[in-house]
């Protein structure tokens, strides 16, 4: 431990990380501690970030800017291919990658020691940190204080706070484990420990991205959402960034109790974990995309991309998006997208998004062909592809009759 002079320390502000500053300099022989924050959207959260740092003992705080990165580089490149970890959007393992990337950028740059984070040794995120720094880094020495401290309990973690004077924003009756940025916000530990309890979804102060479908409006919301390749461009007529459109699309889900997911996943070391998850603007956005496919990607491709896409969500959830296999299956979903392209029309609704409808340039649909009026299909030609589509079913029919080859 001597030899850890500089330490680059993931910091959000959150009650792990803003405890590990003092406990660092206790038991590392008091090195500098350099906090690092990756902006990827969590806006409020940042505000007077530096001031705490420094007055718990940190040199300096560097906040990295990644909004875009994050939602460019990974969100979109995933929603292209459809991921979903068991229904979750893999808000939180969108970002790890690109902060990660970022400690190890400033770690090399520092001349650090050492990479610390405040993930637990229970979670996902000590995998997908540590994985991304080996990536970068392999030589670097990775600090986890939850694998070597005496703390146990988040309770615990406030004593130590109250003890060595850490301003924390709360208290022992609200101290949920969250995680914030442009594209969610989950919720963990307390009452949803226990699967039998209900999300307390109208408790004042418990959601933060919108409402609960009970206190959405009773008029129904439409937005349209234009898309170029599979790429979202434009909100209601209205071209913008891909970040600009997520913040959009937030509002409108919000607004309208969007997003609410409460689900016990699979964590990757092996046990189960409850989490209540925000994501409006994902879950628009990831269902616009959905919608548009339906209409351009023939059935072959859309089949086996839904295939690949759990395999793709495994790679983003446990920590491996810096993989040849992961940068392999993003070729193949930019390759399924050279045709998403046309607008999608959608009705929000007190929770539900409705299909309201989509058109394409570069649509596979087509009425005259479908219609149950007079068309140019000739039906009969169903005849001779059923007998042929049918004929092993035949085949094995006529032997058990004890009538092949008679």
């Amino acid at each position: 431990m001597s030899e850890i002079k500089k330490v680059v320390l993931a910091y959000s502000g959150g009650l792990d990380t803003s405890i590990i500053i003092p406990w660092l300099k206790e038991n590392y022989g008091n090195p500098e501690i350099i906090a690092v924050a990756g902006d990827v959207g969590q806006n409020d959260e940042l505000e007077g970030l530096e001031e705490k740092a420094i007055k718990t003992g940190a040199s300096k705080l560097y906040v990295m800017d990644l909004v875009d990165e994050m939602v460019d580089d990974v969100i979109i490149p995933s929603m292209q291919m459809g991921a979903k970890y068991e229904d979750y959007l893999l808000g939180t393992a969108f970002a790890r990658p690109v902060i990660a990337k970022g400690l190890v950028d400033i770690a090399k740059k520092e001349g650090a020691d050492a990479i610390a984070h405040g993930c637990t040794g229970k979670g996902n995120d000590q995998i997908r940190f540590e994985l991304a720094i080996k990536r970068f880094a392999p030589e670097m020495k990775i600090i986890a204080p939850w694998r070597e401290w005496s703390i146990k309990s988040r309770n615990e973690e406030i004593d130590y706070a109250e003890a060595h004077n850490v301003p924390l924003k709360i208290n022992r009756e609200t101290s949920y484990s969250k995680d914030k940025n442009l594209w969610h916000l989950s919720h963990e530990g307390l009452d949803l420990e226990d699967p039998a309890a209900e999300p307390q979804y109208d408790k004042p102060g418990f959601l933060e991205m919108g409402v609960s479908p009970v206190k959405a409006p009773d008029a129904p919301t439409y937005v349209t959402i234009d898309f170029e390749k599979g790429w979202p461009v434009a909100v209601d007529g209205e071209k913008m960034k891909a970040s600009d459109i997520i913040r959009k699309l937030n509002k409108l889900g919000g607004d309208n109790g969007i997003g609410l997911l409460d689900i016990v996943e699979n964590r990757m070391t092996g046990m189960k974990d409850r989490g209540v998850y925000e994501t409006p603007g994902g879950a628009i956005l990831y269902r616009a995309h959905e919608v548009l496919e339906m209409i351009t990607i023939d059935k072959d491709t859309a089949h086996m991309k839904s295939k690949l896409a759990v395999d793709f969500a495994d790679l983003v959830y446990n920590g491996k998006w810096f993989t040849p296999l992961r940068e392999a299956l993003s070729a193949f979903a930019t390759e399924t997208q050279k045709h998403v392209t046309g607008q999608v029309k959608l009705k929000l609704y007190k929770g539900n998004i409705i299909t309201a409808g989509v058109t394409s340039p570069e649509t596979l649909y087509s009425e005259d062909i479908v219609t149950f009026q007079e068309s140019d299909y000739n039906q009969n030609d169903a005849t001779g592809f059923i007998n042929l589509w049918g004929l092993p079913d035949t085949v094995l029919a006529l032997r058990d009759q004890g009538k092949l080859n008679k």
